[in-house]
């Protein structure tokens, strides 16, 4: 399995747009260190650093392309990442940064199946799988496939499964991905609260990958109106506000689901710029072979 990070970063991405704080700045014009750093990773810092909305690309033994989540950055992580554009698709939930590249599907697709969750959200009266539906109903070359939690289905070399995690007030999925021919296993948090069903956390462990949500530090839930939850033993939060990950929450969560390597995904610039670029907070373009 070929697993490509497309994008890393939250709702607004860094840099995020209109914004000087030191976090974006660094990004902008990253320093010798984090350079040197980014290119023993992999990554070109020539032209900065970057954490577009959430996506991955994966390309199974098969041959098979599978795109995870559609970010509204679609276009510009496909041309600079130089991938060929998925046989397939599946969707973790219907916020906006995790859904709205599907627009591209217009002109680009045949066909481009999208499998997400069946289960209907008491916030919204209809599953992801509807409410992709009632989104792109304009869109001829998209077809919904509805999946159920917990039940493995193939597509584009891989078996999937999607698996319910914490991210109110809407329903949302984390990914267990395994590569049918190799076995390889890519564990995705999705975008979650540190505390999830004791079902989901064993389907996440032992991957060879974890990429797992932490969105800002723990001490940054004191600027948060419900500030955070699920201390661990010295009193660190492990979730901020209610539905996501701090970077501690995260690093923990990583170390419970034993997966041999992670990364940090869906950061925001919140992070202070000493923190921000930390070689397990992954950043655009990073890619891994499992």
């Amino acid at each position: 399995m070929e697993v490509t990070l497309l994008g890393t970063g939250d709702t607004t991405g860094t840099p995020t747009v209109g914004c000087d704080c030191a976090t974006c700045e660094r990004a902008r014009d990253p320093d010798a260190e984090l350079r040197e750093r980014l290119r023993e990773r992999g990554v070109d810092p020539s032209g900065g650093v970057e954490r577009s909305r959430f996506s991955l690309y994966l390309e199974s033994a098969a041959g098979g392309s599978l795109l995870v989540d559609a970010s509204p950055d679609f276009r510009h992580q496909f041309l600079r990442e130089g991938v060929p554009l998925p046989d397939a698709a599946v969707v973790t939930h219907v916020h906006f940064d995790h859904l709205d590249g599907l627009g591209n599907a217009y002109r680009l697709f045949d066909d481009l199946p999208v499998s997400a969750a069946d289960e209907t959200d008491p916030v919204t009266g209809e599953s992801v799988a509807a409410g992709i539906r009632s989104r792109y109903d304009y869109l001829d070359t998209v077809s919904v496939h509805p999946r159920t939690p917990y039940e493995p289905f193939e597509v584009a070399g891989f078996e999937v499964t999607l698996v319910p995690v914490e991210h109110p007030p809407l329903l949302c999925y984390g990914l267990r991905v395994e590569d049918v021919e190799t076995g390889a296993v890519l564990a995705v948090s999705g975008d979650t609260a540190y505390e999830i069903p004791e079902r989901s956390t064993a389907a996440l462990s032992g991957a060879d990958l974890a990429l797992v949500e932490g969105i800002v530090h723990a001490e940054a839930c004191e600027h948060h109106p419900k500030g955070g939850t699920h201390h661990d033993d010295e009193g660190v939060p492990r979730t901020f506000g209610t539905k996501h990950m701090t970077l501690s929450g995260a690093r923990d969560f990583a170390a419970g689901i034993d997966a041999d390597d992670y990364r940090i995904v869906h950061t925001a610039h919140f992070v202070p710029p000493e923190r921000a670029f930390a070689d397990d907070v992954a950043v655009d373009g990073e890619r891994f072979s499992l």
